[in-house]
């Protein structure tokens, strides 16, 4: 039998490539960074090709650290960011525009004006989701519009569009197949996550032509076989879930009211609500968590544009910091009379405010404030907006776990984590499994192949490595997010 599951984690900031073992166990890894472009204010692009080559690079590089061959490989599971947006020629599998990615605010104006024409009710009731830049299709109207001819050659068909998933589908099948799964189209604006299916008045008003559009799968299916020709042999692909689903597989959320929160470029936090897709009245979102035997389960999803990101901030802009775990260190060693607020939306600001237009502020600031507060208010910037869509969740639904499940790359701070639950009132579980994303992607493979056990079986093989739990005092959580959110609130009334 074959010994691994190869998992393709295709990110914002980098590739990877993991082989993990039945036991969940990571048996090898592979990493390149994936250059990111800042053609103008607001604007986050990337190439097709380090998209597909960093992908291909790992894949190759963690056979070779392991000593495997394609034979030695039971399936191939693909997470990926999400949002992100390529067009591409299907005769080639060339894209036509470097790849908007999530982060990009070029479109705000369109939603803006979309919003004005009354079609904001429509959308979020058929997609949960909000007219904002950040999803997909006013990204390709862009990509259509602004490629001369473009518009044209995807009525005709000669054209796909996909997110990060699909793309690589299609370039690792040798162009035999376009689909992605239910998590990534749930994130396009396209898609009615009530009927699992393209809707057509939504095509209509953001002016997507239907040939454009991939086929839609279960997160654990038949996707196709990679080429022969990339790893010496054929390997099935048989899981693709969207980073922040992935992340809630990998976590095991799969019983209605948990909660998990990924901490990586940005922040997301998914509550599952079963069958049942809930409206949110906290401007959350409304999603996909994931679908399995063709029935999909859902989730309420808060998103911060900015998490790890203020850290990196603070290492590539204001170079305050050498490596990113520098920052803790740092922030521990804060004036804790000092209360620097740093509002990161450097991108605008996600949920539950949706205001793409702002931009980050610094508020509090001393002749005393130096490095370490800036450090401190970095970490506790994430913290700060974690609690506000944790408390959008409460509202929506009461009935939600009040222990929030975490992973991702900004979870080895302990500082971060222990300031989590301080501010949050609630405990934070950090698992002894952090690639959770990772281990969702290759679980959904795994499932369909039969490589791994049912969903309970698998949730039964959670494991804590750490809870923390508050330690301060309930008056002073209150002035610090009171702080936080007067801060919020100066920085929105004065755009």
């Amino acid at each position: 039998m074959a010994a691994y599951i190869l998992a393709i984690d295709q990110g914002t900031t980098s590739s990877r490539a993991l082989l993990v073992r039945q036991d969940g166990s990571v048996a090898a890894l592979a990493q390149e960074e994936l250059p990111q472009h800042f053609p103008a204010s607001g604007h986050v692009e990337q190439e097709a090709e380090d998209i597909f080559g960093t992908v291909l690079n790992c894949c190759r590089a963690v056979l070779a650290k392991a000593g495997a061959t394609a034979s030695d490989i039971a399936a191939i599971g693909i997470t990926n960011q999400r949002e992100t947006t390529l067009v591409w020629e299907r005769a080639t599998g060339r894209a036509i525009h470097r790849a908007i990615v999530w982060q990009d605010r070029r479109t705000a104006e369109a939603c803006a004006q979309l919003e004005a024409e009354g079609h904001g009710a429509l959308v979020n009731a058929r997609t949960g989701l909000l007219l904002d830049p950040y999803f997909s299709a006013t990204k390709i109207a862009h990509i259509l519009d602004a490629v001369p001819g473009a518009r044209e050659r995807a009525q005709k068909g000669e054209l796909a569009f996909g997110t990060v998933d699909s793309f690589l589908l299609h370039r690792l099948t040798g162009g035999r197949v376009h689909a992605t799964d239910a998590t990534n189209a749930a994130r396009t604006l396209l898609f009615d996550i009530h009927r699992g299916a393209w809707d057509d008045d939504l095509l209509a008003v953001f002016g997507v032509p239907r040939a454009l559009l991939p086929e839609v799968k279960d997160c654990a299916a038949d996707f196709g076989t990679t080429d022969p020709a990339l790893f010496g042999g054929p390997i099935p692909i048989r899981g693709v879930a969207g980073d922040q689903q992935a992340a809630m597989v990998g976590q095991a959320c799969f019983a209605p009211g948990m909660v998990k929160s990924t901490y990586g470029t940005g922040c997301f936090a998914l509550l599952n609500t079963g069958t049942t897709p809930v409206a949110s009245s906290s401007r959350l979102l409304t999603t996909i968590a994931y679908q399995i035997g063709g029935r999909r389960t859902y989730a309420l999803e808060g998103s911060i544009f900015v998490a790890g990101a203020a850290v990196q901030w603070l290492r590539d802009g204001l170079k305050i910091i050498s490596t990113a775990s520098e920052s803790d260190r740092l922030a521990a060693e804060a004036d804790a009379g000092q209360d620097v607020i740093l509002v990161p939306a450097f991108v605008g600001l996600g949920a539950p405010y949706w205001r793409p237009e702002v931009r980050g502020a610094l508020f509090g600031l001393t002749r005393a404030t130096g490095p370490a507060e800036l450090a401190r208010a970095a970490l506790e910037s994430v913290c700060f907006q974690t609690v506000d869509l944790i408390d959008a969740m409460r509202a929506d639904w009461p009935d939600g776990d009040t222990v929030l499940r975490v992973d991702g790359g900004m979870t080895v701070s302990d500082f971060t984590m222990q300031r989590l639950a301080d501010l949050l009132g609630a405990p934070v579980d950090r698992p002894v499994q952090k690639e959770t994303t990772v281990l969702g992607a290759a679980y959904l493979a795994g499932l369909e192949c039969g490589f791994f056990p049912p969903p309970d079986v698998f949730a039964g093989q959670w494991r804590l490595e750490r809870r923390f739990t508050p330690q301060m005092l309930p008056e002073v959580r209150a002035g610090r997010i009171a702080q936080w959110r007067d801060a919020v609130g100066r920085l929105i009334g004065g755009v």
